[in-house]
């Protein structure tokens, strides 16, 4: 009895001995349901910022992420570190290890690529120090140190250890150490609680820490990525940055920040006022002076990224642009507001996130440096007119995707209010498409096509047209009808620049086996064109909101000249559907020997809660069965 105690006592000790062998970073230590939906598995993160004074803050960063697969070391094999003039890299360090867990290189400096963060035109001192290990067999570790140091306390780094929805996390740390006395403003999403927070000699310290993150698939029509992770961002209260100090706890302060940054800045050199003054002779109306400047800007000027130190907040002086002839966002819009002032038209400067879809959305509770962009608000006596200064193309007044339907900080001398940018309803966003078809024996299908693209739905069209060649436009369109064998005869473009931007499109297309044919009959889907193709996924564990951006209507009208001797045999139902998502309608007619298809589809931007998730999964799937629907032609006999 007792031999067979000391027998199960040695297995149990040699089994811990053999587990204590295992290195933390083996993958055999993995809870088994991180690798669901997973390309990669950070075992370990620990971030330490530190507020040393007012002008000084550290970063370091230390973590091991295990490399699952290709996709996985395309997503978070790679090391890449930012710099310029205002944060220095004080040390890289790196190791591989493999499956188990046992090491098997280190980084050698020479290894670090060093070179420019950015592409194309633009002047910048933003650099970027770039590693990887090049392993290829899977699963691997890559573990890296990193220590950044800042001269200014105008940004301080946000913290979102699930970097990547196909990312699992073990554990990870986030530790802030604060003088005593300084004021340290946070907003965290999807984090259970409040930081702990201690004290130590002179300094707080504030820690988060979370473990066992799941990788998840993003959600249909999901919300902003901090509301689906762990997500906390930092602020300073007080700042400092190249001699300029500011208060950020509020967006009135930090847009007397800003407002200093620009000051006697929008000087013009004297050949340009006169200019002015030349342009705006005899025009009595304030509208049409503003149209006659940001004309004479767009012709003038061009867009260059200037972003070196300071230069990345701070607008160049109005001479130089004037000089030059180009200028980065905030060099532009305070020429603009130069050359408005000079014909004695007041405007404001306003900082504003662009950039289409979810990003737009401003943490309007957390006053900080939200912001990648600016443009320039003129209030006229009956209305207000945006200008985008950075787009030769544009009318004035229009903002589309890119900065419309958002909060920007309107910046004046009393300092920064949020405001709304204009946003563009269903009666806007408009896409009409007018077809003329003949439908041969053979299921080819001949067809004129016109379609109108108002609003929002022309911004992509548009900026392509204004800027590819003819050749590009036709390898576009070569690529992007949903039409399977097809050849473009021919097509053309007209802009109209009204206050909603409007494009024409002509096409002259044939497509080759449109419709199946079979013996005597002739398969053929109506809805030639614009089929949704939008399925969503339930999920019952969903609690994210469902989010659209932007209303828009859909309208198609076709008219399909069927073969002589042919007949319909079957046709689809009339669909009419209504939801709080949108509104959907489709109807086909017959007139002797044309099919007559009408469509019409309605999305309304909004929020809705999670469990509204059913609804628009019926409403989506109810619309790809309709845009679908077949109908069937006979051949008389």
């Amino acid at each position: 009895m007792k031999r067979h105690v000391v027998v199960v006592l040695l297995l149990i000790l040699s089994g811990f001995m053999g587990h204590a062998q295992i290195h933390p970073y083996a993958v055999a230590n993995i809870s088994s349901e991180l690798f669901y939906n997973a390309n990669s598995i950070k075992h370990i993160e620990e971030t330490t910022f530190i507020v040393n004074d007012l002008n000084k803050t550290t970063l370091r960063k230390r973590y091991a992420i295990c490399i699952l697969n290709q996709q996985g070391a395309r997503e978070a094999g790679q090391l890449v570190v930012y710099y310029d003039k205002l944060q220095k890299v004080r040390s890289i360090e790196g190791k591989l290890f493999d499956a188990k867990g046992k090491q098997i290189r280190s980084l050698k400096k020479k290894e670090i690529r060093d070179m420019s963060a950015v592409e194309g035109d633009l002047m910048t001192d933003n650099r970027m120090k770039i590693h990887e290990f090049h392993h290829t067999s899977f699963p691997y570790t890559v573990e890296y140190e990193v220590e950044i140091e800042f001269n200014h306390t105008f940004f301080f780094p946000g913290w979102m250890p699930q970097q990547d929805n196909s990312m699992s996390v073990e554990r990870a740390l986030l530790t802030v150490i604060i003088p005593a006395d300084y004021q340290l403003r946070y907003k965290s999403f999807r984090y259970p609680g409040k930081p702990e927070v201690s004290t130590e000699k002179n300094t707080r310290i504030l820690k988060w820490d979370v473990k066992g993150l799941k990788a998840f698939r993003r959600p249909y029509a999901a919300p902003p990525d901090r509301e689906l992770t762990t997500t906390v961002y930092l602020a300073p209260s007080t700042f400092s940055i190249e001699g300029y100090q500011g208060q950020m706890d509020s967006w009135e302060g930090l847009g007397k920040f800003q407002y200093a940054l620009g000051l006697k800045r929008d000087v013009l050199p004297e050949s340009v006022s006169l200019k002015v003054a030349e342009l705006t002779r005899g025009i009595h109306n304030d509208r049409q002076k503003v149209e006659v400047l940001y004309s004479y800007l767009q012709k003038t000027t061009r867009y260059v990224s200037i972003q070196l130190g300071l230069g990345g907040w701070q607008p160049l002086e109005a001479s130089f642009v004037a000089k030059k002839g180009y200028g980065d966002c905030k060099a532009l819009t305070n020429y603009m507001y130069g050359l408005l002032k000079a014909a004695g038209i007041s405007s404001y400067p306003a900082l504003i996130f662009a950039g289409e879809g979810e990003e737009h959305y401003l943490m309007e509770d957390f006053p900080s440096m939200q912001f990648n962009h600016m443009i320039l608000c003129v209030p006229l006596d009956k209305d207000t007119i945006w200008l985008e200064c950075t787009d030769p193309y544009i009318q004035p007044g229009y903002l589309g995707g890119f900065t419309g339907n958002r909060k920007a900080l309107l910046i004046n001398e009393d300092g920064g209010v949020l405001v709304q940018t204009p946003s563009y309803n269903k009666e806007q966003n408009l896409q009409d498409r007018f077809l003329e078809g003949v439908l041969k024996e053979d299921g080819s299908l001949e067809m004129k096509v016109q379609t109108i693209y108002q609003g929002m739905q022309q911004d992509d069209l548009g900026m392509r047209v204004n800027t590819s060649s003819k050749t590009d436009l036709d390898r576009f369109l070569q690529e992007t009808l949903s039409l399977s064998t097809y050849h473009i005869q021919s097509f053309d473009y007209r802009q109209e620049k009204n206050d909603i931007p409007k494009i024409t499109e002509e096409l002259d297309v044939t497509v080759e086996g449109f419709a199946s044919v079979t013996g005597k009959r002739i398969f053929l889907t109506p809805n030639i064109l614009n089929r949704s193709g939008s399925r969503m996924e339930t999920d019952s564990a969903r609690t994210a909101d469902i989010c659209y951006y932007y209303d828009y209507r859909d309208s198609d009208h076709y008219t399909i000249r069927i073969p002589e001797g042919y007949r319909p045999e079957s046709l689809p139902q009339e669909v009419n559907i209504e939801s709080k998502f949108g509104r959907y309608h489709s109807k086909i007619q017959i007139d002797g020997n044309k099919v007559i298809f009408h469509r019409m589809i309605e999305r309304y931007a909004g929020r809705f809660p999670a469990q509204d998730q059913y609804e628009l999964a019926e409403f989506l799937s109810a619309i790809d069965k309709a845009d679908r629907s077949r109908m069937v032609l006979i051949k008389a006999d």
